[in-house]
């Protein structure tokens, strides 16, 4: 398909059966059976996850449309609710692997019911074009790839068109999973290569508009900054055939406009439901509300330690004190998240992550810190944050501004739109003190400080460096968990946290989602997209 017809008439040659496509909802479009209609607040800005720019909305693309070698399992929770299971992993284009003796080499068998689109077969040469994209092109992408040893195209290797190897340079407990994350998506290698370019050998430009998968859908319209339109692929055999026919995706900015579109009964699901919104929609009783503490993820005051005076541990101590834990969590979660402040140890006893750091609300202490690192009357700063999660970071904002104030620090708040927030947190990392998120799609504690408290790296957003964190992530990032020295290791980094704290948690945070009565299946999944496959719409 060309790239223009994809996008100005992709889903019109669907047939009278797809739903018009309006500037606004259509009335009643949540009514039909196997449409589901979601409303969500950002958008999408590329197809192709590799691509350098592309943002976190677009993710959702890529778990649908694409498929991986293997998946992560879905396991029940308490109250019934459906969240990933990152203890078990599945079979997907991959019909079964072995690992080596020595923990070395990955094997995969293909399944020969893995078909792209097109009708081809998909074979190892084009799980290796796809891996060797993936760490070829930079960035996100190839940090991703690398956490599970995977950083070198002669790493892959296609050992006949229907047995794929992955060689590690040493065994790690991070390899079989990180393929079950949505970086390492398989191509369509032929089509690509078509499109493929000397200046462009990734046809990347390509596959930014026109997606080449097999996933269980396909995403057959896009209109930037509005909607876009996913329809199911009945070929596609790697699982129980989808109950959802079609999808649209509709952009709507204002959070009070997704709440009102679904209460009317002209949305069927609201993802990513700020926390304010999701207490109120479950006491009203009339919608169903699904969400978990996200795991690997903290909502956090990142103090930038490449900035006067945040570079003294002291006054990073004085500011845990003096943040106002309890009304953060009221005001900013309205009690949808876990509160990460107040532990009762100074030092780690365990090695759960993530845990409460040793720091309640105290402002006396933090006077008496201020004073001792040599700021008796305080200083002035900024506190930035994102206009893009100002649901949860203005009212955080506020609240840090005037207990700060109390202790005479004076701060100036920084409202940085969302469109440049990724640049000047994580990129530039210039800003000196700000709020942030990270959750780690792989469930390690280990994982979360290689990305968030390692020098250099993308979510180490205070531009923190420690030495003994250095050389303890590299020896435990790929150390297996019944290793003798696993959990010494990570209570040591959880120590070293509590101390420096670089990063102040204000608490984990909830991912909910809203839905209508007749919506079911709806999974809680690590990368905080919506995953469509398992979702199915009864009517009443």
């Amino acid at each position: 398909m060309r790239r223009r017809d994809f996008l100005k008439t992709a889903g019109i040659a669907a047939g009278a059966s797809v739903l018009p496509f309006l500037r606004y909802l259509p009335a009643h479009a949540a009514s039909r059976e196997g449409t589901l209609v979601v409303v969500t607040g950002d958008g999408i800005n590329s197809l192709d996850l590799h691509r350098k720019g592309t943002n976190r909305p677009s993710y959702q693309v890529t778990v649908n449309i694409y498929d991986r070698l293997v998946r992560f399992g879905v396991k029940t929770l308490p109250d019934g609710s459906l969240s990933y299971d990152s203890t078990k992993i599945e079979p997907e284009v991959a019909e079964s692997w072995s690992i080596s003796e020595d923990g070395m080499s990955l094997t995969f068998k293909i399944s020969p019911k893995a078909k792209f689109w097109d009708g081809t077969q998909i074979t190892a040469e084009d799980v290796k074009w796809s891996f060797d994209r993936a760490v070829s092109l930079g960035g996100f992408p190839g940090v991703q790839m690398k956490a599970g040893s995977m950083s070198d195209p002669s790493q892959f290797v296609a050992v006949d068109a229907m047995t794929f190897r992955i060689d590690l340079p040493h065994a790690s407990k991070l390899a079989l999973p990180d393929l079950a994350v949505p970086v390492p998506f398989i191509i369509n290698s032929k089509v690509a290569k078509e499109h493929a370019t000397e200046a462009d050998p990734w046809a990347t430009e390509y596959l930014h508009q026109t997606p080449a998968g097999s996933g269980p859908f396909k995403l057959t319209r896009w209109d930037p900054g509005q909607q876009f339109l996913y329809e199911r692929n009945d070929a596609w055999e790697l699982g129980p055939k989808p109950a959802l026919e079609r999808v649209i995706v509709r952009e709507v900015p204002s959070a009070a406009t997704r709440r009102a579109l679904l209460e009317k009964g002209d949305a069927d699901f609201y993802m990513d439901v700020p926390p304010k919104d999701a207490k109120e929609l479950m006491e009203g009783g009339k919608l169903k509300v699904s969400g978990a503490p996200i795991d690997n993820c903290l909502h956090v005051l990142g103090l930038n330690v490449n900035f006067a005076p945040f570079d003294n541990k002291l006054v990073r101590q004085a500011i845990a004190y003096a943040v106002p834990y309890a009304e953060i969590l009221q005001a900013s979660a309205y009690g949808r998240g876990k509160p990460m402040f107040g532990g009762a140890e100074a030092e780690p006893s365990t090695a759960e992550w993530p845990q409460p750091f040793p720091y309640a609300t105290d402002l006396e202490k933090a006077k008496s810190l201020l004073t001792e690192a040599g700021f008796p009357d305080g200083f002035e700063t900024t506190l930035s944050y994102n206009l893009g999660l100002a649901d949860w970071q203005e009212p955080t904002a506020l609240l840090i501004q005037e207990a700060l104030g109390k202790i005479g620090i004076s701060v100036t708040l920084d409202k940085i739109p969302g469109a440049n927030w990724r640049t000047a947190a994580l990129v530039e990392k210039r800003l000196p003190m700000h709020l942030e998120n990270f959750g780690g799609w792989l469930n390690y504690p280990d994982y979360y400080f290689f990305w968030a408290y390692q020098d250099g790296h993308l979510f180490n957003s205070s531009n923190y460096r420690n030495d003994e964190i250095e050389a303890l992530v590299a020896e435990t990032l790929h150390m297996d968990v019944a290793d003798p020295k696993y959990d010494g290791n990570v209570k040591r980094m959880i120590a070293i946290a509590f101390d420096e704290v670089p990063r102040i948690p204000l608490y984990q945070p909830y991912l909910d989602a809203a839905m209508q009565p007749s919506v079911d299946g709806y999974v809680a999944w690590f990368h905080r997209q919506l995953g469509l496959l398992g979702i199915s719409k009864v009517q009443a």
